[in-house]
């Protein structure tokens, strides 16, 4: 990529607002982490994302750091 290419994208990717989810506990166990493939336990704190996706918290926190949509409904 060309250095003005680069700033362009780099100025796109930081300007897109990162979603925001509501912290909860998980009261019973509910299938895998499609991040870490690990099972979502009843009492683990996870995330649930506007789209109604759940993860482990911190899962979608280190997703979040590069990534800034729902790993299973990526925005375009």
């Amino acid at each position: 990529m060309v250095s003005e290419e680069i700033e362009k994208h780099l100025l796109m990717c930081f300007s897109k607002s990162r979603l925001t989810y509501n912290k909860d506990i998980l009261s019973r166990d509910s299938g895998e982490c499609t991040i870490c493939l690990e099972e979502l336990e009843q009492g683990d704190t996870i995330a649930r994302l506007p789209c109604l996706c759940i993860y482990h918290k911190g899962c979608i926190d280190e997703w979040f750091e590069v990534n800034r949509s729902c790993p299973e409904h990526p925005s375009n």
